[in-house]
């Protein structure tokens, strides 16, 4: 998720590689790639100058700059949408390759190519995977590339995915789609059911998800919303985004108020934001460990973003945890409790185990204790963790609320599930694309444990 998605030839763009349906009959079920959060290409597009766009997500060149001047906005609760502060254009999601070209290779420039930079690359190895299995693009493989800023309910990405399913079934020669999503894509597909069931009845044949936050991804989506996110550590940060500035985005995604910690789900241990606080009692100076739940965190929220400010091309600009949006996300929450998986569509799930997993974040320390709670957003941050993937934990992701045919548990991390040989292994063999009968890994016991499970 977040901070997982940080040959100078690029496969898939050339009309060599792709056939037509009215050259080839599908011979399989189309598949649709769906992304996660930060896993699609975004173009800031000119409202003037002939529609000129400009990448803004992912760049290594220039990232900061253009990332302030461009994608940097503010929720307009109105509309439900999140609205760039630069009125004179419009985010934009690139459609070229039938989708694809926005999932793949995130900053697709020639450098990043010819270093073959794997931090960039997203679905890159499962696009070449399932081209090497015989699907092509643009009869059998398509991907869903969205603004992950917005709301996973938000209408344009529902009609959106509606208008790219009828065209992957159209373009097969009438066969249903198999969707495959990672991360919050699954989420922007659960509320898909729930708002587009009969359209989702009509094209879809499976689904399998790829590391979703069912239930959210405390520790890192806490912390996100406090401190921002740092996608890249060392010299290399020098030439990105920094978390500073990526925060000043975060704070007014809906799609991240979306996958705070689900306050109703019946974790085994309620994750908790701590906080250290010096505080002055009968005329002493005392120091106390604070704790904020699920329930209670909007308390911390509220108090640590209240001076929270931007400052763009002279203009201040103040960004407050916002109340608008958690309202909102609480309604989407409650669409993602209560949706059910329409009969007959079979439903599999892959999700990553064997790496610590941000739960509880804590800032400050006894001997180091925090005054002012606005002083949260500038401190280091410190975790406990729990199995996962890095970002999500195991608990949150295997806790779909389906009737899933498997769930499968694969050592591996949040973005790296891409492209483990044993996640392909398995989505070839639930594609029916695969020549062997029997996965052998060590996650075969996982695999056995929860199948047909209903959590």
């Amino acid at each position: 998720m977040l901070r997982d998605y940080c040959c100078c030839l690029f496969p898939g763009r050339s009309s060599d590689s792709v056939n037509s349906v009215n050259d080839v009959v599908a011979d399989r079920n189309p598949v649709l790639l769906v992304t996660g959060i930060a896993g699609s290409i975004l173009h800031s597009k000119s409202k003037k100058l002939g529609g000129f766009e400009t990448r803004v997500w992912v760049r290594l060149l220039l990232a900061e700059l253009e990332f302030k001047n461009k994608l940097w906005s503010i929720y307009n609760h109105k509309t439900g949408y999140t609205e760039a502060l630069d009125d004179s254009t419009e985010i934009v999601v690139p459609q070229d390759d039938y989708g694809l070209y926005a999932i793949d290779i995130l900053d697709p420039s020639v450098m990043v190519k010819c270093v073959h930079l794997t931090g960039v690359y997203h679905f890159h190895d499962m696009i070449d995977m399932l081209v090497k299995c015989g699907y092509k693009k643009g009869t059998t493989l398509f991907g869903f590339g969205y603004d992950f800023r917005q709301s996973n309910r938000i209408n344009k990405a529902m009609n959106d995915l509606k208008e790219k399913l009828a065209a992957a079934y159209k373009a097969s020669g009438g066969r249903k789609v198999d969707i495959i999503s990672h991360s919050m894509g699954g989420l922007l597909i659960k509320c898909f059911i729930s708002l587009c069931s009969d359209v989702f009845s009509k094209y879809v044949n499976k689904w399998i998800t790829i590391a979703t936050p069912f239930q959210g991804a405390p520790g890192c989506i806490n912390d996100s919303l406090l401190t921002g996110v740092q996608f890249v550590d060392g010299f290399e940060s020098n030439f990105f985004v920094s978390r500073w500035t990526m925060h000043q985005l975060l704070v007014e995604c809906p799609s991240i108020y979306e996958m705070l910690p689900n306050p109703d789900f019946k974790w085994e241990k309620q994750p908790e934001i701590l906080v250290w606080r010096k505080k002055s009692k009968d005329g002493n100076t005392v120091v106390e460990l604070e704790r904020y739940d699920a329930s209670t965190s909007v308390t911390i929220f509220k108090e640590a973003l209240k001076n929270n400010e931007l400052n763009l091309n002279g203009k201040t600009v103040g960004l407050p945890f916002n109340l608008s949006i958690l309202d909102w996300a609480a309604s989407t929450r409650k669409i993602l409790n209560d949706v059910q998986l329409p009969k007959g569509i079979p439903f599999y799930s892959i999700y990553g185990t064997s790496f610590d997993t941000p739960f509880d974040v804590s800032y400050g320390s006894k001997a180091s204790p925090i005054e002012d709670l606005t002083n949260v957003c500038h401190t280091v941050p410190q975790y406990s963790y729990v199995d996962g993937d890095g970002t999500v934990p195991a608990e949150s992701a295997m806790a779909d609320k389906f009737e899933a045919v498997e769930r499968v548990g694969v050592q591996a991390g949040h973005r790296e599930l891409l492209r483990d040989e044993k996640v392909f292994e398995h989505i070839k063999k639930w594609l029916g694309v695969s020549d062997k009968k029997k996965v052998h890994s060590r996650t075969s016991r996982v695999t056995d444990l929860y199948s047909g499970q209903k959590l």
